[in-house]
């Protein structure tokens, strides 16, 4: 973490390591986390931001992530991407903090072996959830990025841990308005607002692509924020034939028939 310097990435400031006395010291950022943000508890809490400045809060966690998966001298897969995560400074720039999960590859490796499933539901790529669906790679950390940008979009979680399996989650129904041409009725001030929501919303849901080799790199997906949404095209539906719920989100999968039962452990 010492060796780790970008503008959007938590600063290692100090450390202590004294018997039963252990800390890490980081720069202190005041305006909290994401979620205190795009979740407020009261609507006293709410800070109403502009789109541009959304879309440049999702820019600099792209950043921090392509710097942490391209940038340092080994790749480091934080897996646990969420804005719980993401500590916002006095010009709301985002920081990615929390490495408590992450694990460090060697760069010319595209996969990375787990022995169990880390990170927070509602987030977790189906591959770190279970090696049912492959191998954890920098593409996971790509699909919880993906889910934490439609919360944005939204202003509301994703998933909803009491809801009834055969309730639409909110990246199902925002895919449904897209490929309809449909409004996605969500907060629009301005002309240009409506550009950036769709550009947000489809990078986030080709993001959450179910198979990672149909998810961008975060290069990529850095590229398609600075890039035209005009040029966007809407990803292929991701819906599978049933969703199970799986700890605290729901969680789509193919048919039980195409999976063998095997052990979290490898």
């Amino acid at each position: 973490m010492g060796k780790i310097h970008h503008f959007n990435v938590v600063r290692l400031v100090g450390y202590c390591a004294d018997g039963f006395s252990n800390a890490l010291v980081y720069e202190y950022l005041p305006n909290q986390t994401l979620d205190k943000l795009i979740f407020p508890a009261s609507s006293q809490d709410r800070i109403i931001l502009n789109w541009k400045k959304l879309q440049d809060i999702a820019m600099g966690i792209a950043k921090g992530l392509e710097y942490l998966h391209q940038g340092c001298d080994q790749q480091i897969l934080h897996f646990d991407i969420k804005p719980q995560n993401i500590l916002l400074d006095h010009n709301l720039n985002p920081k990615i903090s929390d490495f408590g999960l992450a694990k460090l590859c060697s760069k010319e490796k595209s996969v990375v072996t787990m022995t169990e499933a880390r990170g927070t539901m509602g987030y977790i790529a189906p591959e770190v959830l279970s090696s049912n669906f492959g191998k954890a790679s920098h593409k996971s950390d790509v699909y919880s990025f993906g889910m934490m940008l439609l919360e944005m979009v939204g202003g509301r979680k994703n998933f909803d841990a009491k809801a009834s399996n055969s309730q639409v989650n909110f990246p199902e129904w925002i895919h449904q308005q897209l490929n309809e041409g449909e409004e996605l009725k969500i907060r629009i001030e301005e002309d240009d607002d409506i550009i950036i929501v769709r550009k947000l919303a489809i990078i986030g849901l080709w993001c959450i692509q179910w198979n990672a080799t149909d998810r961008p790199s975060i290069k990529v997906v850095t590229q398609m924020l600075e890039g035209d949404e005009g040029i966007l095209t809407i990803p292929p539906s991701f819906t599978a034939r049933y969703t199970t719920h799986v700890g605290a989100g729901l969680m789509e999968c193919p048919s039980r028939e195409e999976l063998s039962e095997i052990s979290e452990l490898e």
